[in-house]
């Protein structure tokens, strides 16, 4: 799988994207998680998606048109970009040689209950 150029924007999407990486966002409310305007955030997500770290689908116009707004686009990481991200931040952080923030590493290897 291919890497996307972690620039200081990326991660900040990136971690947006793995405060819960089951969870659909959509694109302004990843403008709000990640601190960043629109216009930098949708190239993002237009990179991340092409290399395959996530998927995206268009919102059901019922609701929009119900709601009397917008359609949205909702963004999810996948599994396999999830491991991908925690990876390449790490060693993003490691570069800067800064301690690891728990979301960095994989539920499976952070130990607790039942390890």
């Amino acid at each position: 799988m291919a890497v996307p150029r972690m620039t200081l924007q990326t991660q900040l999407v990136l971690r947006a994207l793995l405060e819960e990486p089951a969870r659909q966002r959509y694109g302004l409310e990843l403008c709000e998680s990640a601190g960043l305007p629109s216009g930098t955030i949708y190239p993002i997500l237009a990179r991340l998606e092409q290399v395959g770290w996530l998927n995206s689908a268009w919102e059901d116009p019922a609701v929009h048109e119900t709601t009397g707004r917008p359609r949205r686009r909702f963004y999810r990481i996948t599994e396999a970009g999830a491991e991908e991200a925690r990876l390449a931040l790490a060693h993003a952080y490691r570069a800067r040689r800064q301690p690891l923030p728990g979301w960095a590493v994989a539920p499976s290897s952070r130990g607790g209950p039942g390890s």
